[in-house]
């Protein structure tokens, strides 16, 4: 955190220079607008207040990366977009290959257990994904991916109170066609896709279709493993998605879309590399950050399936009416060896069932003066978990034949919400925008979670010759709780010229309130957490070729879900239990910058930087007397880096044999801790360095590509697990949860070469 501390007078220049410079050149220029020209910019259009709108003139902080910049750069998988988005952290961490770590602005949620809900918004075609397992989607027949930095609350709700991340699919016009592409890299890598669109009838109705077959071996391997028979490929990849689409026009007025896909992923559960060497085995650290050790079974299963069902009505040319059905499901089996060790110290086979439906209707309004938002939308969510925390080395240590502690329950969902948010043209340069929503929202929620001296699996054949049996824990919790919110936005918007605007706004966004999952006997449920933010913009335009857009903002994130010693409900103080509680309040203020320059007709350049000081203002808990204390020293907001910067270019070269797309970045992050307390484990500051060489034919039905990923094979921390005791005076550490010093890392991906062919007809 120092670092940005210390930059402040920088920050404030930084905001200073690029304000006052727009503003020069603004005046020196006349009032013809590049975009009415031929810019050498692209007119980039997001849906980021629920209606198709100019990239330029929507007064919210958002970056779209579209179909088109998404191949040439070759990427396959979302949590690489971090890299284009200011202050965002995307992330595919800790056991599996596809849970999301989602932070937005230092906002976020670390644990994905399914009592917790997330802090940033996840959407495919306005349909939300309320559940962070299977959320690490693959790029697959998408127009653009949008990141929405800030509260969503008045139009997109609650969990959204770091961000959103929107996927907007292609519509289908024009001839049948199709797409079939092949890549091929190191470690193995095949990934397979085709795509495709049938005209039923000419320009009414459409049937498309996508499907990929991914496949990857691992990036390192399990070294050793007391199960016959296993895959030993850690970091693996092993992924079938599909999308049916159908769209039906009758009429100009009228439109209907159907969606319907399914994700299979059967990569094996990813295995952390221990940063401290184990006091209960001989085994040494691994040599590679990809090699592992487990006593779990290495397979992982995650089924993710839902269906959507879109219809619009543009009632004449200022009114429409808008519902968006939706279903999802998923199912998830995972192995997390939390020690990472043959033995079995701290295992936890677990699994994930979610179910969810939605319905939002909208009635939208636009003319020249007046646009606006409304609906009303219905969530139903069931959430439900099992896991096991087998702790057999410790039970053993004490005599026992093993040591389990198992935890089963669902948090389960149901919101109504009402929302609208309008924008009005006061003169052609001045506009305000008003927006709020109410949401009314019960959980209920039950806990079974008990001990046994076993060893026990959540099913029979968990592994070779296992037989659960009659094992019942009891119930724990069994509560109902409801809370509603009244969340506003309010923002003004002033045209300076016809190139630049300036907006400011206040937003205020609040994540669910929940119960514990892990409860060990009966608690209340926390509040929901509340986020309130000041942003203050430019965007701008001018000399045909240069883009600039700049945004500061300041954020309070209060009574933010935390597990800490909190009194006995009914004791007198001197008993003390970890419960979760709403403790902590946070603040964040920083800049994001966003730079397209077209130097010449050929040759594009572009940059992002993103400033962030993000701090704990108080953190509640209890001392031994049952005094509450303060403990902020001694929390830090977590996935945070204070600079995130990326810098690029794209050059176009028109040749005899076709046209080729050269393109290249560095991205940085500065470090940044995976823990939020004790400090225990940061990452240090690092860049990534990514090169791309893109062909196209003359006929325009082949292309290629060869990306060149992390080239200096940077190696950086994603996730972690840390089950540490306290601190020795010589550094190193008592032994925590099953008796052993675990202190885990997982990383992102090495330095990876891909070659993808692609052909279309």
């Amino acid at each position: 955190m120092k670092q940005l501390k210390s930059s402040k007078n920088y920050l404030a220049l930084a905001i200073a220079t690029a304000l006052t410079t727009n503003i020069a050149l603004a005046e020196e220029a006349n009032d013809t607008s590049p975009a009415a020209k031929d810019s050498g910019l692209e007119r980039i259009e997001v849906t980021a207040r629920k209606t198709v709108e100019s990239l330029q003139s929507v007064p919210v902080s958002v970056t779209s990366v579209g179909a088109q910049e998404l191949a040439e750069n070759g990427i396959s998988v979302m949590t690489e977009i971090q890299q284009f988005s200011p202050n965002t952290t995307l992330q595919s961490s800790r056991g599996t290959n596809s849970t999301l770590t989602a932070f937005i602005r230092g906002v976020g949620q670390d644990d994905p257990l399914w009592g917790y809900e997330p802090g940033v918004g996840i959407y495919v075609d306005d349909v939300y994904i309320a559940r962070p397992q299977g959320a690490v989607l693959d790029i697959l027949d998408v127009e653009r991916i949008e990141v929405l930095r800030g509260p969503q609350g008045s139009l997109y709700g609650k969990n959204t109170i770091g961000g959103a991340i929107k996927y907007v699919t292609k519509k289908m016009s024009g001839d049948m066609e199709f797409d079939l592409q092949a890549t091929f890299g190191d470690y193995a890598r095949q990934d397979y896709k085709v795509a495709g669109k049938i005209p039923v009838i000419d320009d009414k109705l459409y049937v498309g279709f996508a499907l990929a077959n991914l496949t990857r071996d691992g990036f390192g391997s399990f070294l050793e493993s007391d199960l016959a028979g296993q895959d030993l490929e850690n970091y693996n990849k092993d992924v079938f998605a599909g999308r049916i689409t159908i769209e039906f026009e009758p009429t100009d007025d009228l439109f209907f879309r159907f969606n319907y896909d399914k994700t299979e992923d059967d990569s094996n559960a990813k295995g952390g590399y221990r940063l401290l060497p184990s006091i209960v085995t001989d085994a040494p650290v691994p040599d590679s950050v990809y090699d592992s050790y487990t006593s779990m079974p290495t397979w992982n299963s995650v089924e993710s399936e839902g269906f959507s069902l879109t219809a619009e009505y543009y009632i004449n040319d200022t009114w429409s009416v808008k519902s968006i059905t939706s279903s999802r499901e998923n199912y998830s089996k995972t192995n997390i060896d939390f020690d990472n060790t043959a033995e079995r110290i701290f295992d936890v086979p677990a699994i994930y069932d979610d179910e969810q439906f939605t319905q939002e209707f909208q009635l939208n309004y636009d003319s020249d003066n007046l646009t606006f938002v409304s609906g009303l939308y219905y969530f139903d969510g069931e959430s439900c978990g099992h896991f096991d925390a087998i702790l057999e080395h410790l039970g053993n240590a004490l005599g026992l034949p093993g040591l389990t502690r198992e935890v089963t329950g669902c948090n389960n969902s149901e919101s109504y919400a009402a929302y609208a948010q309008g924008s009005y043209n006061v003169t052609d340069k001045l506009s305000f925008t008003l927006g709020a929503r109410y949401t009314q929202e019960e959980k209920t929620a039950n806990v079974n979670n008990g001990v046994v001296f076993e060893t026990v699996y959540p099913e029979s054949g968990w592994v070779p010759g296992y037989d659960r049996g009659a094992v019942e824990f009891p119930e724990v919790l069994n509560d109902k709780e409801d809370w509603s919110r009244f969340t506003p936005r309010v923002g003004v918007e002033y045209q300076y010229s016809t190139d630049m605007m300036f907006f400011a706004s206040y937003s205020q966004g609040f994540k669910s309130g929940t119960f514990n999952p892990r409860a060990s006997g009966p608690e209340p449920a926390v509040d929901p957490e509340v986020v309130d933010s000041f942003e203050f913009g430019v965007k701008s335009e001018w000399n045909d070729n240069l883009r600039v857009n700049a945004t500061v903002f300041y954020l309070d994130h209060k009574d933010r879900q935390f597990v800490t010693v909190l009194p006995i409900e009914g004791g007198d103080g001197s008993e003390l239990s970890q419960r979760l509680g709403n403790i902590g309040q946070s603040t964040a203020s920083g800049l994001e910058l966003e730079i397209q320059y077209a130097a010449t007709k050929n040759l594009n350049l572009f940059g992002t930087l993103g400033l962030i000081d993000s701090s704990f203002e108080e953190v509640k808990s209890f001392d031994g007397d049952g005094n509450q204390i303060d403990i902020s020293d001694t929390f830090t907001i977590t996935n945070t880096p204070d600079t995130t910067a990326n810098v690029g270019f794209t050059y176009d070269v028109e040749t005899s044999v076709g046209a080729f797309v050269v393109n290249g970045n560095y991205y940085y992050r500065s470090d940044y801790d995976l823990t939020p307390t004790g400090n225990l484990l940061t990452q240090d500051g690092y860049g990534l360095l990514n090169l791309g060489v893109n062909w196209y034919s003359n006929d325009g039905d082949w292309t290629a590509a060869l990306h060149w990923k992390n080239i200096t094979d940077e190696e950086y921390l994603v996730g972690n697990y840390a089950f540490v005791g306290e601190q020795n005076p010589d550094g190193s550490y008592q032994p925590g949860l099953g008796g052993d010093t675990t202190l885990i890392g997982y990383y992102g991906d090495p330095s990876t070469i891909a070659l993808t062919v692609g052909y279309t007809f």
